[in-house]
């Protein structure tokens, strides 16, 4: 038999496993109104830095890693570029998520805005130093900004639909450490 916490994260570690799944899948499908048009949010960013503020243990840094490697050969951007920026970011508010449980969501907003611009900025300077043609900047800044907007919707999603809430103080994992 499974202890209750361990069964707890290992469902948390499948559902984010087939959102990711699922999302590539939509994303990929041939149902594009017209040509051009606005970009979208990248709502699999969105969800796994909600996630990663929330629940860091149920998105462990390899499976992050391993989602969106499999993203950038998917939409053949260049490979692992996009995935060690996401990798750093998460890692960044992983490594910070426990002094930002106390703050509010507005301040968690924009700390996930200036990650994510980051990013952005990262993957850019890296494909300019290299000379690899890129999106036009404005194109990239509206997706930032749609991502940006998704966030609290993705956040309110996760907790309304997976019951998933920050870490209570106090609460422990399957070992007994501190969350």
């Amino acid at each position: 038999m499974i202890d209750p916490i361990t069964r707890q994260r290992l469902w948390h570690i499948a559902l984010y496993l087939a959102i990711a799944a699922a999302l590539l899948f939509l994303r990929l499908l041939p149902i594009s109104p017209g040509t051009g048009g606005l970009p979208g949010p990248d709502l699999m960013l969105a969800l796994t830095l909600a996630w990663v503020l929330r629940r860091p243990d149920y998105v462990p840094a390899l499976m992050i890693a391993a989602v969106f490697v499999l993203e950038d050969l998917m939409y053949q951007r260049p490979p692992g570029l996009w995935a060690l920026a996401v990798l750093l970011g998460t890692e960044f508010l992983r490594a910070r998520e426990p002094g930002l449980r106390d703050l509010t969501f507005l301040l968690e907003w924009l700390v996930v805005g200036a990650v994510m611009a980051a990013m952005l900025l990262l993957t850019r300077t890296v494909l300019l130093v290299l000379m690899v043609p890129q999106p036009p900047l404005g194109l990239a800044l509206l997706q930032y900004l749609a991502t940006l907007v998704a966030y609290p919707v993705v956040v309110v999603a996760s907790h309304l639909a997976f019951g998933l809430r920050r870490a209570a103080p106090g609460e422990v994992d399957a070992f007994g450490r501190k969350l």
